[in-house]
């Protein structure tokens, strides 16, 4: 792998695209219509500069531990492509580029918000909660779903109920998804020395807090079309993928096996990505041809 590729391999970019898909329309409908181009580009290429500093902040402080698992050993730290202390520099680089754009660009509120994540992120989480506590992942929750919050902000100069319900739908999306990826990994995270719900609660308990979840997330993901300026088109998506997470969560409940629990994780991927996307499109649409 090449010096330039390694380094954007530090950044998880495969992570990345959530910010655009939920920045996008947090954007659009705390500015009651499309905004900017300007104002659109800085916003979200501001936030995600944020969020690949924070993944490769993390990324530093947990090379170690990522050598121990299969599924991060490949990771450009443990295996040797890049040197600790170039990554940490590349890493710092990026949080000043990202928070510096946002307060340049969108405003000082924006900026706060992406500072306050970044050390959510990296101080309470990676360094405090998650080599401690089944708990880390609420709380790494947090800056997950920060996105919306930064992208209201630069709209109108505060956070308002767009940014606060897309928020929320990450928020609450977030623990069933990394509750199944602790099931079909929990091996991995074992030999990392990562304390994962289902070693501290049991694989049935584990399996009850994801359906819990799953139908808590439900009513939050139908709010946009209540309360914001969502159609017909979002809601009939939402309930769609809505049906199809709860039917894996079910499913793995029923079965118990790796296998299910893996089918859950892509299809919270689906789901959240799907969300967010028919958001869009809604929006676009309903611009391009009228409520």
């Amino acid at each position: 792998m090449s010096s330039a590729a390694s380094y954007i391999a530090l950044t998880k970019p495969r992570i990345l695209p959530l910010v655009l898909f939920s920045g996008l329309p947090a954007l659009v409908l705390a500015a009651g219509g499309w905004p900017p181009p300007a104002l659109i580009v800085a916003t979200l290429l501001g936030t995600a500069f944020s969020a690949a500093a924070a993944n490769s902040i993390n990324s530093y402080l947990e090379r170690d531990r990522d050598a121990l698992m299969e599924r991060t050993q490949e990771r450009p730290l443990p295996a040797g492509e890049l040197s600790p202390r170039p990554a940490l520099i590349f890493g710092l680089g990026l949080a000043v580029l990202g928070v510096g754009l946002l307060w340049v660009s969108v405003g000082r509120v924006p900026a706060l918000i992406s500072v306050a994540a970044l050390g959510i992120y990296i101080f309470v989480y990676t360094l405090w909660l998650k080599p401690r506590t089944s708990f880390a992942v609420i709380v790494g929750g947090i800056s997950g779903a920060i996105a919306p919050l930064i992208a209201d902000a630069a709209a109108d100069g505060h956070v308002g109920a767009a940014g606060w319900l897309l928020f929320a739908i990450i928020f609450i999306w977030q623990p069933p998804h990394f509750y199944a990826i602790a099931l079909f990994r929990r091996e991995d995270y074992a030999r990392a020395g990562f304390p994962m719900l289902p070693d501290r609660i049991g694989e049935d308990a584990t399996y009850d807090r994801i359906i819990i979840w799953s139908l808590v997330l439900i009513p939050f993901t139908l709010a946009p079309y209540f309360f914001l300026d969502l159609g017909l088109f979002y809601l009939g998506s939402a309930l769609v993928l809505d049906a199809l997470f709860l039917q894996r969560a079910w499913q793995l409940r029923v079965r118990r096996d790796t296998e299910a629990a893996r089918g859950l994780f892509l299809m919270s991927l689906v789901q959240l990505l799907g969300l967010f996307a028919a958001m869009i499109v809604d929006l676009a649409g309903r611009a391009w041809f009228g409520s």
